[in-house]
């Protein structure tokens, strides 16, 4: 450290440390050390989306826009659920002896009590859930279609040359009006075209009275036709 003479050649007085002339210099000694031992104080940072949640959210966006552009479900969009004006028309089927339906009565059925096996467009998964689009138990004698939803199936059903092992539950507890609505709807769907379905058929079933689905096809083409 240096020092500055005193006027008049006196004892030489102490250098001032450059700290206390300048208060931007640096001081000698800038943190202490019992500071320095003391932990850093806490502080935040920017913690930005990690780039694989980024890249999932883009993706299921991309997959989402794709489903949409690509969808194929008929009917016009402008009532939201696809049925078009004709669907909700009032009485364009009706049984003989039964009320009236529309046939927006059965869609609405086959969308609550069948699709979630059948599919939306009634092809059914290979393998395991038989398609209805086709289906020869569908588009065959209308009595057997109205026993198969009144009692179900359970056990062995070729279906389009396919064989499926499985069950199907009853539609017995339906009104026979919703029955019909349902059939109809089965039988004129997909590409579907057979002939129209009665009450007769319905109440046909009904008189048969069973307790027990059927056992598989092999009890199907025991019924009369």
């Amino acid at each position: 450290m240096s020092s500055d003479p005193s006027p008049g050649g006196g004892t030489p007085r102490p250098a001032t440390p450059p700290s206390l002339l300048d208060p931007c210099a640096t001081p000698l000694s800038a943190v202490p050390p019992q500071q320095e031992r003391e932990p850093q104080d806490p502080h935040e940072k920017t913690r930005p989306i990690p780039w694989l949640a980024a890249l999932a959210f883009l993706l299921l966006f991309a997959v989402g826009a794709l489903y949409v552009a690509l969808d194929t479900q008929p009917g016009a969009s402008i009532h939201g659920d696809r049925r078009s004006s004709a669907d909700l028309s009032p009485a364009v089927t009706a049984g003989a002896g039964g009320a009236a339906l529309a046939p927006a009565q059965g869609a609405a059925l086959f969308a609550n009590q069948c699709a979630a096996c059948h599919q939306a467009q009634g092809q059914g998964l290979s393998g395991v859930f038989p398609p209805l689009a086709g289906s020869e138990w569908v588009l065959g004698p209308p009595q057997v279609l109205a026993a198969i939803l009144t009692y179900g199936i359970s056990g062995s059903l070729q279906v389009k040359g396919q064989t499926y092992q499985g069950a199907m539950p009853a539609f017995g507890h339906l009104k026979d009006e919703e029955l019909l609505a349902l059939a109809t709807h089965l039988r004129s769907s997909w590409g579907n075209q057979a002939a129209p379905f009665s009450m007769a058929d319905i109440q046909a079933a009904r008189a048969l009275q069973r307790k027990q689905p059927f056992a598989g096809g092999a009890e199907l083409e025991q019924l009369p036709r």
